[in-house]
């Protein structure tokens, strides 16, 4: 010190103090009423800067009042130095953890406008917050007067040892960053992979994407895994699609008449039921002369993949109570089987409806010796 301090001293430190934190919870008042504002609009990043802020402003204002009362106290130059470096490397640590909350919290709202999920795609949120997380760290050090050169070529070198140890892992995050990069799925999708796994992409991270299925249970699959296998994509270009329906009459049936049904059928389900295409055009395509009836496809349409089942219950629901309406008969295949004994003239044949069984292995004949 160059003199002794003085009361007058100590009560003007006081009062910078108590002005800072006076400050900090006028600020944390402020921000609190602005973010009631701001959760108001649609666009969430506003949300995520004032949330930031209610703790970077509080936070500064303290420090702030506690560099004004280190200022005015008679400290050697050695002192204030050091407390100058400690508060300057302070409000940096502090500032970085705000612009990491900040900037890792916009690239999510990004994220998840653009996938129009809850949602996104983690990887990147978490390479933005590691890289400023690590500027800000480097900087507060040099700031303290500790050399980030050595420690620079020390983390280079160790970094090189890492990645050999962690080629796995490594693997996975870039091809995480490749999948979004290349945009072929996003958090969102609903995908089947050649392996049978299939869901909505629920979020992507660095090692591994998380696939909701129909269950509403998690499929964990590695990144480099779903890079490397054949996948369906049932989400790109477009969230509507086509589904496809088997259907089959006799061979007495108008096929005039059963197209002009089945299309009434299609377009009440399209306008009735949630989930369907109002404006989709009605396609009915007869393509087999089966055994027992004409067999035809019928197309429907689809907001989304999860809708195909409850469009699919309903249009199967109204086009068989339309048929038995209009008098159209959906046959069941029919086969003869005939039954005899050794040594006695064989019967008239009887035929039997045998549902489902198209299949079935051909009829034994019974032996009188067993």
């Amino acid at each position: 010190m160059t003199r002794d301090p003085l009361l007058h001293d100590w009560i003007v430190a006081a009062i910078a103090l108590a002005a800072g934190g006076v400050a900090a919870l006028l600020l944390r008042v402020l921000l609190k009423w602005l973010g009631k504002h701001a959760s108001r609009t649609r666009w969430s990043g506003d949300d995520v800067i004032v949330d930031a802020l209610r703790t970077l402003a509080p936070w500064a204002a303290v420090v702030t009042g506690a560099a004004v009362a280190g200022s005015v106290l008679p400290l050697t130059a050695r002192l204030s130095g050091l407390l100058n470096q400690t508060l300057t490397a302070l409000l940096i640590v502090i500032a970085t953890l705000t612009a990491a909350r900040v900037i890792a919290g916009l690239v999510q709202s990004v994220a998840a406008s653009r996938t129009g999920v809850a949602g996104s795609a983690s990887i990147f949120v978490n390479i933005t917050r590691v890289v400023v997380l690590t500027m800000g760290v480097l900087v507060a050090l040099e700031t303290l007067g500790v050399s980030i050169a050595p420690l620079v070529t020390a983390l280079g070198v160790g970094g090189l040892a890492v990645a050999l140890a962690l080629q796995d892992t490594l693997a996975n995050l870039f091809a995480g960053v490749h999948i979004l990069a290349s945009k072929t799925v996003q958090p969102g999708d609903y995908i089947r992979l050649s392996s049978g796994e299939d869901g909505y992409v629920v979020d992507i991270n660095w090692r591994n994407t998380v696939v909701r299925d129909l269950s509403n249970n998690l499929v964990i699959i590695p990144n480099g895994r779903l890079a490397k296998t054949n996948m369906t994509n049932y989400t790109q270009p477009e969230q509507q699609l086509s589904i496809l329906v088997q259907v089959g009459v006799g061979y007495d049936s108008d096929l005039e008449h059963v197209e002009r049904v089945t299309l009434d059928v299609v377009d009440g389900v399209m306008v009735d039921i949630a989930g369907a295409v109002p404006d989709h055009e009605a396609a009915v395509r007869f393509h087999t002369f089966a055994d027992s009836r004409i067999n035809f496809t019928v197309i429907l349409g689809v907001g989304e993949f999860s809708d195909q089942y409850r469009i699919k219950h309903e249009f199967i629901k109204r086009l068989h109570r339309r048929f038995r309406a209009e008098g159209i008969s959906i046959p069941a295949p029919t086969r003869t089987v005939s039954l005899r004994q050794d040594g006695e003239p064989a019967s008239e044949p009887a035929p039997t409806a045998l549902p489902h069984q198209r299949d079935a292995p051909p009829p034994l004949l019974a032996d009188s010796g067993r």
